[in-house]
């Protein structure tokens, strides 16, 4: 059976709700601090999981009871971990998550654990990777092993997924070996100025391929996503909810678009249509891996994709 592969960062989330984000120099007060299992990587695991893909995962954790409590979690998803490392020379990473009353957030990350992922991890973690599969790859953890497990993943045959995500500094090869790359409208404005392309999101989702090599899909909070079909824009309209946490939304999102690949690989928005729908409905929720919803959760639907003819 195809599986999804996901080599990525794992982190301990200490939340925080506050009335409003701190400026720059502002303090604000906040909640007491709750602390959950998270990171990009786990995330998209754990949704890839839930949407009821097999799911293999490769990263590293600290010797330390949130590493423990992390591994708990992939277990309950049935996500074999059996390539998560456990270091006893750094803490489990961490990530402070500051949410607001409008559900928007701060985070800053800690990556701990995570920049101990070596190439023999990943080489690992891969080991069994067949034509067909699907990688899942984030930017919390080291970019040379991102490249690494992305060149594995080619060479094999699989299907590589990239979220960009936080934004790279510098492309330098990264996405030589990429077949999707999932951004946000941050993140791929940071990827149009490396490149030297200027435009809103929706022009950049066409515009940028050509230049970087891999399609992709761009999401929009409130306004969708959107990727480039035959030359045409596709828009997929978001679900229409009242957000009370944003965090983990994207990476619910990638998570089911990568689950949703690995049944249907030529129907991108199928997919996608299937990834809204999972992340509407994980906005109603509190936290990150706790609040990615399990497939039979899913609201019936969403509005259909509309292809957008660019002007």
């Amino acid at each position: 059976m195809s599986t999804v592969f996901v080599v990525g960062s794992l982190n301990i989330d200490q939340n925080i709700r506050v009335r409003s984000l701190p400026r720059p120099g502002e303090t604000v007060r906040g909640s007491d601090a709750t602390y959950s299992p998270g990171g990009k990587g786990g995330n998209q695991a754990v949704a890839a999981a839930r949407a009821g893909a097999p799911v293999k995962f490769a990263g590293a954790v600290g010797d330390d009871a949130h590493g423990r409590r992390i591994l708990e979690v992939l277990a309950e998803a049935d996500i074999d971990a059996s390539r998560v490392r456990v270091l006893s020379t750094a803490a489990t990473g961490t990530a402070i998550i500051a949410v607001d009353d409008r559900g928007e957030n701060q985070i800053i990350v800690s990556p701990g654990a995570n920049s101990g992922l070596t190439s023999d991890d990943v080489d690992a973690g891969l080991a069994t990777l067949m034509a067909g599969d699907v990688v899942v790859l984030q930017l919390e953890i080291p970019t040379t092993l991102v490249r690494q497990a992305a060149r594995i993943a080619k060479n094999a045959g699989a299907f590589v997924i990239l979220n960009a995500a936080p934004a790279p500094r510098q492309l330098d090869g990264l996405l030589d070996d990429v077949d999707l790359l999932v951004v946000n409208e941050q993140e791929i404005r940071v990827l149009a100025d490396l490149a030297g392309i200027p435009g809103d999101h929706r022009q950049l989702v066409t515009a940028l391929p050509p230049v970087l090599g891999p399609a992709i899909v761009c999401t929009a909070g409130a306004e969708g996503s959107f990727t480039v079909l035959d030359g045409g824009l596709v828009h997929v309209p978001a679900a229409e909810v009242a957000a009370k946490d944003t965090t983990g939304a994207g990476d619910t999102y990638v998570g089911y678009l990568a689950a949703s690949l690995l049944t249907i690989p030529r129907d991108l928005p199928a997919a996608m249509k299937t990834a809204s729908r999972a992340s509407a409905l994980a906005v109603t929720r509190s936290g990150a891996m706790e609040s990615i919803p399990w497939h039979h959760e899913l609201p019936a639907s969403v509005p259909s994709p509309a292809l957008v003819v660019p002007n």
